[in-house]
């Protein structure tokens, strides 16, 4: 590998970014997590954090460590990536309805509020954010991107595992990607 030597997971949380990791993790690519945040009824296969990266604007020293490894990042945070490394970026797509469904559910759980901004006003937000980076890092000369759409991974794992293999160049184990999606945890359904 030259310059594109970190591979990103990036979407709105609860786009399916914790699937994509366990996909990347079976198929081959070690995922740089640190294993705090445990797996629950939410993330039943594990969240796939690394707390260093939400502080990305003030901490890039652990990307070091993210060389040749797989990292989950909110879509928000990509901007403060610097232009030294490289980065595959994998960005997760997924219908708003079901992003704030399933953010929802997650929080009424965990026994937060969940009315602090009405759904139509969120699910504008976030509609006008993803078109944001969407365009924003189609522009970025040390970015690849690949868009892979949450409903296209529970249709078609193999066909979505295969993409993601071509688009990072690399050998990965397409049966075990596939057959790790499980459909069972497409609770929040539009």
């Amino acid at each position: 590998m030259e310059r594109d030597n970190v591979t990103i997971v990036s979407g709105l949380p609860r786009s399916g970014t914790s699937m994509m990791m366990k996909m990347l993790e079976v198929g081959g690519i070690e995922p740089l997590t640190d294993g705090i945040r445990a797996a629950d009824e939410d993330n039943p296969k594990g969240y796939y954090e690394y707390e260093r990266v939400k502080q990305i604007a003030d901490d890039k020293e652990w990307l070091e460590d993210a060389r040749d490894r797989s990292v989950k990042m909110i879509s928000a945070l990509l901007k403060h990536l610097p232009p030294e490394y490289g980065y595959r970026v994998i960005f997760m797509r997924r219908d708003i309805g079901e992003v704030l469904a399933s953010q929802r559910r997650m929080l009424i759980r965990r026994g937060e509020p969940t009315e602090a901004v009405p759904d139509e006003r969120m699910a504008a937000l976030f509609k006008m954010h993803v078109e944001q980076v969407e365009a924003w890092i189609t522009t970025q000369p040390n970015m690849t991107v690949l868009f892979v759409d949450h409903a296209d991974v529970l249709d078609d794992a193999t066909e979505q595992a295969q993409r993601v293999r071509d688009f990072l160049g690399q050998t990965l184990d397409v049966e075990a990607m596939a057959a790790v999606v499980d459909r069972s945890l497409y609770r929040q359904r539009r």
